[in-house]
């Protein structure tokens, strides 16, 4: 600027002498004149280039606002305005730029200018705010919570008051009935009262064969020493097919010294040894007292087959031998007899009796 100043100033000093002003008459001028503007034209481009320098760096409000307005106030569905609404819309006033409209629109498709994401930024947050507290909270108070253990308590307390469930009672077989009732007469027999037994037993014989509670009391009788009154409840009839109630009544005879009609009644019918060995045994023995020394060595063999670990059966086996004059089979069994554990201390020591004065001859 200092420049075009200097320059206007040199032309002024050089057209002083003329103090009249030229009119303009439209025609070329002299050539004093012509020197003049070439050496001020290229002052003044200079300076209008430094202008519109300044100018284009400045910034501009105007047209910013502009394009925010067009923007803002735009739909989406609405075709784009002409550029010649642009001056009018500028000039309606910062009411029409500024007021934001309630409803939030997405800006369009494609790159959008740095002054609309600045200004419509805060628009799409309305709809981004959390719902009131109010119904965050009305959600868990609306479920009950007590509600639950309710229909518990009442149905607990009305399961008392309900009938207890009617158990189906089978009724028992007569086997089932003389099973318990025996257990119930080995009660009393070890209580003492064998009278009230016998009663018992009494009742239940009246209304069924009772073959295991016969043999309770029978057996109590006989440990008792009441052979005689466990005979009474033993009859041939009852014992006839009952291996265990004809054993009962064949200790009866025994106790009451009848040898022969007891080894009768064994003899008749006799069991297999599988379930019955105390039978077997009671027979064999009776038979070597008898003196039927054969007979019993059969049982003895019988038994040992079954099970050889028995020394006492080893030791009936002896005897029998010896009966029927066998000394080397005796000595033979009264070896085994004399391994075996489980002789009581009197029956070993005669065990080894009969082996040194069978072996010394």
């Amino acid at each position: 600027m200092s420049l075009l100043n200097d320059a206007l100033r040199a032309a002024e000093q050089r057209q002083r002498p003329s103090q009249r002003p030229v009119p303009y008459l439209g025609r070329r001028p002299g050539r004093p004149r012509r020197r003049v503007a070439l050496l001020v034209l290229p002052l003044v481009l200079a300076a209008g280039a430094v202008v519109a320098i300044h100018l284009w760096r400045a910034p501009q409000p105007v047209a910013a606002t502009g394009e925010v307005t067009l923007d803002v106030t735009g739909d989406d569905e609405s075709p784009p305005s002409p550029p010649a609404e642009v001056p009018a819309r500028i000039s309606r006033g910062p009411q029409d730029a500024v007021a934001p409209p309630p409803v939030p629109v997405l800006p369009p498709p494609g790159p959008a200018p740095k002054p609309v994401e600045v200004t419509a930024a805060p628009v799409p947050k309305a709809p981004l705010t959390p719902p009131p507290p109010a119904a965050a909270v009305s959600a868990p108070v609306a479920e009950p919570v007590v509600s639950a253990p309710e229909p518990r308590t009442s149905v607990a307390s009305v399961e008392p008051s309900s009938p207890p469930p009617v158990v189906k009672q089978v009724p028992r077989t007569p086997e089932a009935r003389d099973r318990a009732t025996g257990q119930e007469l080995e009660r009393l027999v070890r209580e003492g009262r064998l009278a009230e037994a016998e009663r018992r037993l009494s009742d239940l014989l009246a209304r069924q064969p009772a073959p295991v509670s016969r043999a309770v009391v029978a057996r109590a009788l006989l440990v008792d020493g009441q052979a005689g009154a466990a005979l009474s409840w033993l009859p041939p009839a009852v014992t006839e097919a009952d291996p265990e109630l004809r054993l009962l009544r064949a200790r009866a005879l025994l106790a009451r010294g009848d040898l022969d009609g007891a080894v009768a009644l064994l003899s008749h019918r006799i069991p297999p040894v599988a379930g019955h060995i105390e039978y077997r045994v009671t027979l064999a023995t009776l038979l070597q007292q008898a003196g039927d020394s054969e007979a019993a060595a059969g049982h003895w063999t019988a038994l040992l087959m079954a099970d050889d670990s028995r020394a006492a059966w080893w030791v009936g086996l002896a005897l029998a031998l010896e009966g029927q004059g066998k000394i080397a089979s005796a000595i033979r069994a009264y070896g085994q007899a004399a391994a075996l554990p489980g002789l009581s201390t009197a029956l070993a020591d005669f065990v080894r009796e009969r082996l040194r004065q069978l072996q010394a001859g």
